[in-house]
C-alpha cells in the first residue's frame, strides 16, 4: 500500500519510513505542509500519516483542506500534542487516528493496520473481552471498563491490545517487549511488570491474570 508521511523531522521520518518499507508499506515523505497538501491531492495514497508542527501550513490545517477537497483517505496525526484538546481538535477536523510521540514502532503498524481493516471493511474497531467487561476501540485506540472509558497511554493500551487479540495466549515478558516496546529496545524486561500493574489499577486486578512460568493473559 502506497502510504504519505509529513514529518519534518528526518529524525523521525527516516527510521520510520525503513519501518515502513519493511511492513510492506510504499512510503513517500513529505517534510513540510504545503508539499504534504500537494502530494495528497495529487498522489494515490491509501494513508497518510501526518505531524501536526509543520513549517509552512500545520497538520490541523492540511486535515482540513483535504477533507473539505474531498479527500477521504484515512488520516493518522503523529505529533508531541498529546493534549486531550489537541486529540479532539485532529479527531473533529477529519482525524482518524492519533499517536503521540514518542512512539514504538510496532504501535504505529498496529495502528496503521487498524485504520485499514476498517477502511476495507474487514473485522470491526471494536474489540471485545472474553467476558465483555473490557472493551477496546481500535481505531481511537481508546479502552472501557465496565462501560466507562479508561484514561490510558499510548503504550499501555498497546500492551492492553496485545493481549486482547489473542486472550487464550499466555504473553512472556519477551514476548510483550518484542510486540510493544519493539525489538530494539535495550531497558530491562521487568518494565512490562510495571505497565501491567497499571493497567490493573486502572481497570481492575483481574483484568490480566499471571502465572509463574507461562507470562501474562487478559481476562476481562
Amino acid at each position: 500500500m502506497r502510504l504519505l508521511l509529513v514529518e519534518d523531522d528526518a529524525r523521525i521520518a527516516e527510521p520510520t519510513l525503513g519501518a515502513l518499507r519493511e511492513a510492506g508499506y510504499a512510503p513517500t515523505w513529505a517534510q513540510t505542509g504545503p508539499a504534504g497538501l500537494e502530494a495528497a491531492l495529487t498522489g494515490d495514497f491509501g494513508l497518510i500519516v501526518l505531524d501536526v508542527m509543520l513549517p509552512g501550513l500545520d497538520g490541523f490545517s492540511l486535515a482540513r483542506e483535504l477533507r473539505a477537497a474531498g479527500q477521504e483517505t484515512p488520516i493518522l496525526f503523529l505529533t508531541a500534542r498529546g493534549d486531550l484538546s489537541d486529540r479532539v481538535e485532529g479527531l473533529d477536523l477529519g482525524g482518524d487516528a492519533y499517536l503521540v510521540k514518542p512512539f514504538a514502532v510496532p504501535e504505529l503498524l498496529a495502528t496503521l493496520r487498524a485504520l485499514t481493516r476498517r477502511e476495507r471493511g474487514q473485522g470491526t474497531p471494536q474489540l471485545a473481552f472474553a467476558t465483555g467487561r473490557g472493551r477496546l476501540d481500535t481505531v481511537a485506540r481508546t479502552a472501557f471498563w465496565d462501560g466507562l472509558e479508561v484514561a490510558v497511554t499510548g503504550r499501555e493500551y498497546s500492551l492492553l491490545e496485545t493481549l486482547a487479540l489473542s486472550p487464550e495466549r499466555w504473553f512472556t515478558r519477551e514476548d510483550l517487549l518484542d510486540r510493544v516496546w519493539g525489538p530494539e529496545f535495550g531497558g530491562e524486561a521487568r518494565i512490562v511488570d510495571v505497565y501491567v500493574r497499571y493497567l490493573r489499577r486502572k481497570l481492575a486486578p483481574e483484568a490480566i491474570s499471571s502465572e509463574r512460568g507461562r507470562g501474562y493473559r487478559v481476562e476481562g
